[in-house]
């Protein structure tokens, strides 16, 4: 039938990108990594080492998604094509749909591995450090600082990423004034560094009696979680190390010592903070792997030679000056202004469905074809 060889020719000219997105993804590299890795794993001592062992896990578990994915397109790809065949030998019209469907997502499976490959940068394998800070406004902005923190986390939970809160600091009424996250997985920084900047929020406001509308903003910084092995110059005398109760639930222990941490760097007055773990010890360490990861970011972006001379980039929380805006009212829409993608899916937005944005923003870093200079 004349339809399924339509689909025969799409999946034959599909063919040779398939071939070569496993070269784009340097299958055979991930492979003896994989091998190598559970070798060392299979040694005497291997557990010993507790965080190492860890960190050696979870790269296998990210190889061996790595190659299943490309395993199951092949075998999607081996599928659909029997289909093709079965369908011009039994004329079987009823087999199109599921013909159709199978090509599209595997399309669509492909173009997000693409996608994948452009994640080269030096830090695009880490996890990744999210700070949301409540711009100026009060309750309004803090509640939507808040609504940012569940999206990210709800991002998170979709991908299999591991969400941990270091610090949240509660709004005077409602929401949050800040809060900072550590998202653990394989490209997480990657994917989530297109998120750095100020949201805007057009909506009726839930707090005000005359339901009028609001425009709110709340910034987001992103940074890449540094290894250890990452040299930064942080002298123990730049550091001034404060100590306080943790706010909020925890029970018993952390509402009564001062296990809180906070680390203000002296030359650059980058602040860090966290609340959660249950020890002072355990807070500091953690705060210690945001400095490394804030300093660097700084650097980053401020192109410094040393980070004695880092300024950084900082925007202010306000109009004209955002990155994406999510409007629910009068319209339903979220767009973002560098890219030009948009969606009046608001609510599945909102619920960590940010797949769409992150692809073009990584699209657009390939082709140069931004929206805004």
């Amino acid at each position: 039938m004349l339809q399924f060889d339509e689909y025969k020719i799409k999946l034959n000219n599909l063919k040779p990108a398939l071939d070569e997105l496993s070269q784009a993804l340097d299958l055979d590299s991930a492979a003896r990594e994989l091998e190598m890795l559970e070798s060392e794993s299979a040694s005497d001592g291997f557990w010993d080492d507790l965080e190492k062992s860890q960190k050696a896990t979870r790269r296998m578990n990210s190889l061996r998604g790595k190659l299943e994915s490309q395993r199951k397109r092949e075998s999607e790809w081996d599928d659909l094509m029997t289909l093709c065949e079965m369908g011009n030998e039994e004329e079987d019209e009823s087999l199109l749909p599921e013909l159709e469907e199978g090509y599209a997502k595997l399309e669509s499976e492909m173009e997000e591995a693409r996608l994948s490959t452009l994640l080269n940068g030096e830090y695009d394998s880490s996890n990744v450090i999210l700070t949301i800070h409540a711009g100026a406004g009060g309750t309004e902005a803090q509640d939507w600082a808040q609504m940012l923190l569940r999206m990210y986390t709800r991002w998170a939970e979709r991908h299999g990423y591991e969400c941990k809160v270091a610090e949240v600091t509660d709004g005077d009424e409602a929401g949050i004034k800040s809060a900072t996250i550590m998202i653990e997985g394989d490209n997480a920084y990657g994917h989530l560094k297109s998120e750095h900047g100020v949201h805007r929020l057009v909506r009726v406001s839930p707090f005000d009696a005359n339901a009028r509308r609001q425009t709110s903003f709340a910034a987001l910084e992103v940074m890449p979680e540094i290894e250890d092995d990452v040299e930064v110059d942080i002298r123990p005398e730049d550091i001034e190390m404060q100590v306080y109760r943790s706010s909020g639930a925890g029970g018993q222990h952390i509402n009564k010592t001062s296990s809180a941490v906070r680390l203000i760097h002296k030359p650059t007055g980058v602040v860090v903070a966290c609340q959660t773990e249950r020890s002072q010890f355990q807070n500091k360490e953690t705060c210690m792997k945001m400095l490394r990861s804030k300093l660097v970011q700084m650097k980053m972006e401020a192109h410094a030679e040393k980070i004695s001379d880092i300024k950084g980039v900082q925007l202010k929380i306000e109009w004209g000056s955002q990155i994406r805006s999510y409007v629910f009212m009068p319209y339903q829409l979220v767009k973002d202004n560098r890219t030009g993608y948009e969606t009046s899916n608001v609510n599945g937005v909102m619920d960590g469905d940010l797949d769409g944005f992150i692809n073009a923003y990584l699209k657009c870093s390939a082709t140069g074809n931004w929206v805004t200079k």
